[in-house]
């Protein structure tokens, strides 16, 4: 389905139906679509919804560099589309750390009386040796690049080092994106966590190496009322262990 929303088209997955209505926000660099196995089951008894987030799929991107904060807003503009009021929210990693965004602020229009969080991101990642020196090297190239003479002489020296030492996801955005990626993995929102008010389930990765399990524990310290489930797997340990991250949706979505 489709909607504009903010003046841009958005596209997003509405399914299911029932007392309850579940937003889902997907993970940096995928869309809605991957997460089919979640929204295929719990639109059994749940109205499901799953936008692509501005630049993500068939919605379209926004003009400037979005931060967690920006992604918030147009959750909050989305909804309000479609006159939706009351959420369950689900954020898997990049979604987590714009559904955290949501949970902690005092005056949210979007009520969201329940919170998962699915391998989130948000807290700082703590990187190797080889992977600063390797964004040491690209900073130094930039850097270079813009001293007279030199740009002229390599016109090409920073593209070749985003595709000698940026990520996957960095190479295949487009400069929109790829400040506004740079600006959420700079974002902590470990401050952030005391402030959410709603029970609040972590679903983990035990070999999650993108948002290792230290971030859950971290989380599930910070945040007043949470709980913390480990499955076997990585970051999308959900679709990885589904037969048991269904069951446990299911305990904490139908209980009360």
């Amino acid at each position: 389905m489709e909607i504009t929303v903010n003046g841009k088209r958005v596209r997003y997955i509405d399914q299911g139906s029932g007392p309850k209505t579940v937003l889902l926000l997907h993970g940096w660099g995928v869309d809605g679509s991957l997460y089919h196995l979640i929204t295929d089951h719990l639109s059994s008894y749940c109205r499901v919804l799953v936008p692509d987030l501005p630049g993500f799929g068939g919605s379209e991107e926004p003009d400037r560099p979005y931060t967690p904060s920006d992604f918030a807003d147009f959750v909050l503009a989305f909804t309000k589309a479609l006159g939706v009021t009351d959420v369950i929210g689900i954020g898997h990693s990049n979604g987590g750390r714009v559904l955290i965004d949501l949970l902690a602020r005092e005056h949210c229009p979007l009520n969201i009386t329940k919170a998962i969080l699915l391998d989130s991101a948000g807290i700082p990642v703590k990187h190797s040796l080889s992977y600063y020196l390797r964004v040491y090297t690209f900073k130094c190239i930039k850097r270079l690049a813009t001293l007279p003479g030199i740009r002229s002489l390599f016109p090409n020296a920073v593209e070749k080092a985003q595709k000698r030492f940026g990520s996957s996801d960095y190479k295949q955005a487009s400069p929109v994106m790829r400040q506004s990626m740079v600006i959420a993995l700079k974002t902590d929102v470990t401050p952030l966590l005391p402030r959410i008010t709603v029970p609040t389930l972590l679903i983990w990765g035990k070999d999650d190496t993108a948002t290792p399990l230290r971030d859950a524990k971290i989380m599930e310290q910070h945040i007043p009322d949470a709980g913390l489930v480990v499955l076997a797997g990585g970051h999308y340990a959900f679709a990885e262990s589904f037969g048991q991250c269904r069951r446990v949706l299911d305990s904490f979505l139908q209980g009360e």
